[in-house]
């Protein structure tokens, strides 16, 4: 396989795959497609700074001429922040954007993808994708999924997207064999609240238990990745029956607007921000950090465990 002619990694994170250091992967989706510009560039630089002051090195990826980076410049945050020609990449897209030097924002999927590819083992996201609300109907079940069924990287998140249909999503990830981990919690986290009304595989108590539990896993051989479920700090939570009403207000929207497909979650997220007056997006920043710091101290745990 050919897969390093495509890696661009930087020296700080090529230094730290070499000697052992943690490292959190981040993705660029949240980026250029999850956040109104400029907002976005404090938030692509604070994030990192939340991976560092925990002891860990960040690796943001992206797709950018015809290489797939794992760590960006401050000038490669600020192109995915604007977004000018930047899409949305899934498994399916990278070779297209790689051989045709397309600009790519990395999903869920695609991020796990690099994120492997360079021996990276843990990444943090806000939630992770998963099967839409009348997916019997559509069809429509992210990539996010399948890569968790498949892909050895720990995805740190606050559960699932509360777009999504949260019980097809977790019935999905049992049939694939992925674990899911509630990170001090016995339930599953929906996104912007601290609940869902289901429940996780097992309450983890702490960086160090999850650190374990990834080592044995791949140890053992046994493929795929895991979820860890974060939930967001409670004084950002936001009311489940209130964001309920909201999510079904903006679905009828799109539906209204002809949108489907991976066009579907930045719409969604989008009208949700306005909908809520920019509260959501608040929480959403809030999770985001708290998730890279949690991710952060699995990544540290789990060099100390592979020293």
């Amino acid at each position: 396989m050919n897969y390093k002619d495509y890696l661009s990694i930087t020296d700080e994170i090529q230094e730290a795959l070499e000697s052992g250091k943690p490292i959190v992967a981040l993705e660029s989706t949240i980026l250029s497609h999850g956040m109104p510009f400029p907002e976005n560039v404090e938030f692509a630089h604070k994030v990192e700074v939340v991976v560092r002051e925990a002891g860990a090195i960040p690796a943001t990826t992206a797709i950018i001429g015809g290489k797939l980076k794992i760590g960006l410049t401050s000038d490669e945050l600020d192109l995915m922040c604007k977004a000018e020609n930047v899409g949305k990449v899934s498994r399916r897209d990278v070779a297209t954007y790689l051989a045709t030097n397309q600009t790519g924002a990395t999903t869920v999927a695609t991020t796990m993808l690099i994120a492997s590819l360079a021996g990276i083992k843990v990444f943090a996201t806000g939630g992770i994708g998963g099967v839409h609300r009348g997916a019997t109907e559509t069809m429509d079940i992210s990539a996010d999924l399948q890569e968790l069924a498949h892909t050895p990287v720990a995805v740190v998140g606050a559960g699932c997207k509360s777009i999504l249909d949260i019980g097809l999503t977790l019935e999905y990830l049992e049939t694939m064999g992925v674990p899911v981990l509630g990170y001090q919690t016995d339930d599953f986290p929906a996104f912007y609240c601290r609940k869902s009304g289901f429940g996780v595989d097992y309450n983890i108590p702490d960086a160090q238990t999850a650190a374990k539990i990834m080592k044995t896993k791949w140890d053992l051989g046994l493929e795929g990745g895991m979820l860890i479920a974060n939930p967001i700090p409670a004084e950002y939570e936001l009311d489940y029956d209130y964001m309920e009403k909201v999510i079904n207000e903006a679905l009828e929207m799109a539906k209204k607007d002809g949108i489907h497909g991976k066009a579907t979650t930045p719409y969604l997220l989008a009208h949700i921000k306005d909908i809520t007056s920019g509260v959501s997006f608040a929480s959403n920043l809030q999770l985001a950090y708290h998730n890279a710091k949690v991710a952060s101290d699995i990544a540290v745990e789990f060099a100390k465990l592979n020293k």
